[in-house]
């Protein structure tokens, strides 16, 4: 199956969900006052499908793994903000464990792809 678009890539339909998903728990009451970290938050999230899109038109796959790798340490760095939103009260057990749930299964998938991509020998289309 060959993919044309990164729209088409599931880990950037996990990564806007995980943006949208971060947006509402930041539209909460007490975390929308805290305008430096919940943009800090947003940002992160958003990195992980901006990245995914970005390394995806670059048309090389060394210059993809290199973008998968920078959304992954963006995943990361959601994932650890949302224990700092937990430590603050700015979400509760719930909405911690959901975030914690979907940033570790996108991140193991960036992971599983960034490996399927290294041992692919497709080079991509920049190198033909």
């Amino acid at each position: 199956m060959t993919i044309n678009h990164f729209e088409d890539l599931e880990i950037w339909q996990d990564a806007r969900e995980l943006c949208k998903d971060i947006k509402i728990v930041t539209d909460g009451e007490l975390f929308s006052r805290d305008f430096k970290f919940r943009d800090q938050i947003r940002s992160s999230s958003g990195s992980v499908m901006d990245c995914i899109a970005e390394g995806f038109e670059r048309d090389g796959s060394k210059e993809f793994i290199q973008f998968l790798s920078i959304a992954k340490g963006s995943c990361g760095e959601a994932r650890s903000q949302s224990y700092r939103a937990y430590d603050y009260d700015y979400i509760d057990q719930v909405q911690l464990d959901d975030l914690l749930d979907k940033t570790r299964r996108l991140s193991g998938k960036i992971g599983n792809f960034i490996q399927y991509l290294k041992g692919s020998g497709y080079k991509g289309s920049k190198y033909k």
